[in-house]
């Protein structure tokens, strides 16, 4: 009799023979699938990377277009200078200026400079005659015309290089324009250079219609009892060839790029470039240009469907083995693994070498203060003894800030700790002598460094000749937060001897009222009352914020 469980075993094996090519389907089938996750997982990591690349593409465009308009910034306000030192500048001074500026006027992307005066409505006339006399252009005329309504015009007196289209703006009254007065108007409120919206040229009147902008530098002249506009300077841009100069700071041009005025719509485009190829995903950002705001948008462009990786690996998987494919990826995740610990030693490189810089720092500022309290406090003592006691007496002032800023890794000090361990030594067995009272109020290291010295010089006066020297005397310290950046100390003291101003000026006074009143940037108000000493300063106070390691700057 045949073993039942040989004949299940068999049974379940028949099937090879009766089906002869199920092996190599189900091979085929297998590395087919194998190779279909192999082009999703690369494809989904080529997505990944493509974004942050993209990502990364952006900045640097954004960077780019930003800088730009930076540079022309700082041509507009070389320009802004010229015309607020002087009364009157010649077109020959204005046209040398500019060349040697601008040189042709193509500089970053922009037609040139020019300037237009602010000139009331009743004044038109007479300005224009002074123009067409003495000025040499006997054909000057502002166009257009004002409105009832408008008080003012700006009409472009010089625009460099003298090319045709500058030429056929000369004369415009770009105030008469809303685009154009609202953004002047927002010049002369900020002080500071603004820019247009989308805006068509007037140097392209006559031409198919190109997307342009200005930018205007307010030009400010002292009149009575204030400051007026006295005029603008400004450059006007194409959008397209502005674009085009901006793409010289950035390498990738396999991306579509398209910047809008404000948001996104076909009405606001102003510049644009395409690339070849598969369109991809898509990112915006919005910039800030001299108060107007723009969006840049890009694309992600391929050459194809699949990227050339997954290409090869769909090649290549259609006829290898499991193996090779597992060894594939096996060396895969190992580069992967390497790679992630290199960035890690990287990292761990570049932190030892911030908190090596930082060190630096710190030790060279404490050793320059020590420097100077010793260059200081030698001049003004007596001999060796007094010359040792007050400078270790200062050192250790020093040092008492020094150890509360360390508990705080150097973050900040609280003002009353501060003020409490400058008096510590005073207060042991006799706390009612001192009075404190304040909020909590957190210092930055070099605030805290500068008033701890301020407190100290004031306590070691009390103790020598005020208030401290004697039994009766009693110390009032009291602090207030004037605002969010700003807190005082009011120092006072009563019940000690009579107080006369000294007749010579000692150390710690020069340290108060000039060392520390130019470390915290406030005056320091310091009395000899005949009741007592009364010192009144200010200290800055720094928002908080987290540890940041110093950045080398060479």
């Amino acid at each position: 009799m045949i073993d039942q469980a040989l004949l299940d075993r068999v049974q379940k094996q028949a099937w090879f023979h009766k089906y002869p090519r199920g092996w190599p389907f189900l091979l085929f089938l297998i590395a087919s699938i194998t190779t279909a996750v192999s082009v999703m997982a690369i494809e989904r990591a080529d997505k990944v990377t493509r974004a942050v690349e993209l990502d990364r593409n952006l900045t640097e465009i954004s960077s780019a277009l930003q800088r730009r308009v930076t540079e022309n910034i700082a041509l507009l306000r070389a320009g802004s200078a010229l015309f607020a030192t002087q009364d009157q500048v010649s077109s020959e001074q204005f046209s040398e200026f500019s060349q040697d500026l601008q040189g042709d006027g193509t500089l970053y992307g922009s037609l040139g400079m020019g300037w237009a005066p602010v000139i009331r409505a009743d004044r038109i006339a007479p300005f224009e005659v002074a123009l067409q006399t003495s000025g040499g252009r006997p054909d000057f005329t502002i166009d257009p015309r004002p409105d009832a309504g408008q008080d003012i015009v700006t009409p472009i007196i010089y625009l460099e290089p003298q090319s045709l289209p500058n030429r056929l703006a000369q004369a415009y009254d770009m105030f008469s324009d809303p685009a154009r007065r609202t953004a002047m108007e927002r010049a002369m409120a900020r002080r500071a250079p603004a820019a247009t919206s989308l805006l068509h040229l007037v140097q392209d009147r006559g031409s198919p219609r190109a997307a342009g902008f200005l930018i205007y530098m307010p030009v400010f002249a002292d009149r009575g009892r204030g400051r007026a506009v006295k005029g603008f300077v400004f450059s006007p841009f194409r959008a397209q060839a502005f674009l085009t100069s901006a793409s010289e700071l950035y390498r990738n041009d396999s991306i579509d790029l398209a910047i809008y005025d404000d948001h996104v719509a076909p009405e606001t485009l102003m510049a644009e470039q395409r690339a070849d190829g598969v369109s991809g995903p898509t990112i915006e950002r919005r910039i800030d240009v001299a108060g107007q705001s723009w969006i840049v948008q890009i694309s992600d462009r391929k050459a194809g469907v699949l990227s050339s990786l997954s290409r090869i690996t769909l090649f290549f998987g259609a006829i290898a083995s499991l193996m090779v494919m597992a060894i594939g990826r096996l060396i895969t995740k190992r580069a992967a693994e390497d790679r992630i610990v290199l960035e890690w030693l990287t990292s761990q490189a570049s932190i030892r070498n911030s908190l090596t810089r930082e060190l630096n720092h710190r030790v060279k500022n404490t050793l320059a203060n020590v420097l100077s309290i010793a260059a200081l406090t030698r001049r003004r003592s007596t001999g060796i003894d007094d010359f040792t006691e007050s400078l270790t007496a200062r050192i250790r002032a020093l040092s008492a800030t020094h150890d509360l800023l360390s508990q705080s890794d150097w973050g900040n000090a609280a003002l009353g700790d501060i003020v409490r361990s400058e008096l510590a030594p005073y207060m042991e067995g006799h706390e009612s002598h001192v009075a404190m009272s304040g909020p909590a109020i957190k210092l930055a290291p070099n605030d805290a460094m500068s008033l701890g010295l301020a407190i100290h010089e004031l306590a070691t006066n009390a103790a020598k000749y005020g208030a401290l020297s004697t039994i009766e005397g009693r110390i009032h310290v009291n602090w207030v937060l004037v605002s969010p950046e700003l807190a005082e100390i009011h120092w006072r003291e009563e019940g000690g001897p009579t107080v006369t101003e000294p007749k010579k000026r000692g150390f710690g006074r020069d340290l108060i009222e000039k060392i520390v009143a130019h470390e915290l940037k406030s005056e320091v108000d310091l009395k000899f009352n005949p009741g007592g000493v009364e010192c009144r300063l200010k200290v800055p106070v720094r928002a908080s914020r987290e540890f940041i390691l110093r950045n080398e700057r060479r």
